[in-house]
């Protein structure tokens, strides 16, 4: 992968808010600020981002893990930014706003990603953190792993996490993790589908990337036209879905990996794939 310059939030050596590396096509981010229980702090939102951006831009990343340092996955939002604009004139309206904004610009970053995310959870993943496990397209979990949106706890119903949640999980489980702000253990996050994987504890960082290079290792045509594929026809009607679908697995089919994997079929041969 290309170096990351000096002055990026990504690599500063005095602060290493997220860590970046790859192997083998496949990057792994890691949440760095285990002692600030790798809150989602505007420095971390905008590092993040940030390293999501680099990762889209270098055509030799075929997949990602996004990972944390830590017994803390992410503990969400920075409780104390937010508490500090209480005394603001209009009593932080415009701050939490803002904030919200950077958070969901950051989730969608992951969604809009050209290559496949995969979350490895150790530790807890609570509101926001909760969040950004279930914005990956895919998650394994170490078997000590939970989950929680803990909000209505506090007062505050978890809004934001609610639309990464609704979107991977029946409404049934979507609401009973939301009203109840209860701890979900990693068993019945797999069971509920907010993880696909539970590996023992302590291994999900390398189950997650031995996910990632499965992936990396096909041609990228399919892949990245089949992410965004995905979550658009997820938000169309039933017949507009088919019809959007057609039309990307028909320019998929015109593709150069798509002629020589069906080839590679009927010759009963291992395919070569070019990416093109």
């Amino acid at each position: 992968m290309s170096a990351v310059p000096s002055a990026h939030p990504v690599a500063s050596a005095a602060s290493p808010i997220v860590t970046l590396s790859c192997d083998d096509g496949v990057a792994t981010l890691t949440l760095a600020r285990p002692e600030q229980r790798n809150s989602l702090s505007e420095a971390m939102m905008a590092a993040l981002t940030s390293a999501l951006a680099a990762v889209a831009a270098d055509t030799s990343v075929r997949a990602v893990v996004l990972a944390a340092e830590g017994p803390v996955y992410s503990a969400g939002h920075d409780l104390k930014e937010i508490q500090s604009h209480r005394g603001d004139a209009d009593r932080g309206r415009a701050y939490f706003e803002d904030v919200l904004k950077r958070c969901a610009t950051l989730m969608t970053a992951i969604v809009r990603l050209p290559q496949p995310v995969i979350a490895a959870v150790e530790g807890m993943a609570t509101a926001a953190g909760c969040q950004l496990v279930a914005s990956c397209d895919l998650a394994v979990a170490g078997e000590k792993a939970r989950f929680c949106t803990p909000g209505v706890n506090i007062g505050l119903f978890c809004h934001t996490p609610m639309v990464a949640l609704s979107r991977n999980l029946v409404r049934k489980h979507a609401m009973e993790m939301l009203l109840l702000g209860e701890w979900v253990e990693a068993q019945e996050a797999h069971r509920m589908g907010l993880v696909n994987r539970v590996a023992p504890a302590g291994e999900a960082l390398s189950a997650a990337q031995a996910l990632a290079r499965r992936i990396a290792e096909k041609s990228q045509v399919p892949v990245k036209l089949g992410k965004a594929a995905f979550y658009t026809q997820m938000e169309m009607g039933l017949d507009d879905a088919y019809a959007y679908a057609s039309r990307v697995m028909a320019e998929n089919m015109l593709a150069r990996d798509a002629d020589e994997g069906m080839s590679a079929v009927l010759a009963k041969r291992a395919p070569s794939w070019e990416d093109r």
